[in-house]
């Protein structure tokens, strides 16, 4: 799970051209455009560092791209906090879319896990194995939640420096925390006898 979201240097990375905006924005006595030129200057490097440690272009891309909409959203309505709002949203629309995946009994969770296992859809035929999936899926959907209910006060209050204190303290120490709480919340879904999460017993003999 840690590998497929990004690892704690995925997350890092992900906090430095926030930090980088707020620090040029500082600097530059709360000017806009210092603060987005730090932005888009630290995000390019870690799109660097990261091709060269061997990441994925397309995740690269991607995270590099969303720092310049950040920028350019920032710029186009001229006010710093505007910089967090594409955060904001994502986290929004991720908390929506974990609780759907939990109430149509495709719970994202289980979904993440039986690719990396490679599983496909055969632990969803595993009765405990849906069950628990959605109960686990649950504390992400939490996650997401509480990063709204942090961001939006600030966000409101044009707090450019508590969102970026919000976003250093609720991306990998929270991922990190939610991992091991699903973990635990996973596990005890499981009865004694269940032979783990690797072997979904469906009832066919071919596939048990």
């Amino acid at each position: 799970m840690a590998d497929l979201l990004g690892g704690r240097g995925g997350a890092v990375d992900a906090t430095l051209p926030p930090v980088a905006f707020a620090v040029g924005w500082l600097l530059g006595g709360e000017s806009l455009w210092a603060g987005v030129g730090a932005a888009l200057g630290v995000g390019a490097v870690v799109a660097v560092v990261r091709l060269r440690r061997g990441g994925r272009p397309r995740s690269v891309l991607i995270g590099l791209l969303a720092v310049c909409v950040a920028a350019l959203v920032a710029v186009r309505t001229g006010r710093a906090e505007n910089f967090f709002v594409i955060q904001l949203l994502s986290n929004a629309a991720s908390a929506l879319v974990w609780t759907v995946s939990i109430v149509v009994r495709w719970p994202l969770l289980g979904v993440l896990v039986g690719a990396a296992l490679g599983q496909r859809t055969r632990w969803r035929r595993d009765p405990v194995l849906l069950r628990g999936y959605g109960r686990a899926s649950w504390v992400w959907t939490a996650t997401y939640a509480l990063r709204v209910a942090v961001f939006v006060p600030l966000y409101l209050g044009g707090q450019v420096l508590g969102l970026v204190v919000a976003r250093v303290a609720l991306t990998w120490p929270l991922v990190a925390a939610a991992l091991a709480v699903s973990w635990v919340v996973l596990r005890r879904s499981l009865p004694a006898g269940h032979p783990g999460l690797r072997h979904p017993v469906t009832g066919d003999p071919a596939e048990g």
